[in-house]
């Protein structure tokens, strides 16, 4: 697991519950289709697990990461 994901927000957080909207705002995404790069870590897996919904995630090798 030892690595970098791109992590992207494609959905907006408007219609989402407040925990899910604090979750994506404390992976470090803004603003719809910016992109961050957050090392790839089981408390990072979980943030994503609980949004995977509204953000897409590819590893450091340009493959799209199932969370």
């Amino acid at each position: 697991m030892a690595g970098k994901l791109t992590i992207t927000l494609v959905k907006s957080t408007i219609g989402a519950i407040p925990k899910h909207r604090k979750t994506v705002e404390a992976l470090g995404l803004h603003k719809l289709y910016k992109t961050v790069e957050q090392p790839d870590n089981p408390s990072v897996r979980g943030m994503l697990a609980q949004v995977r919904h509204l953000v897409k995630v590819v590893d450091e090798n340009g493959e799209e990461v199932r969370v």
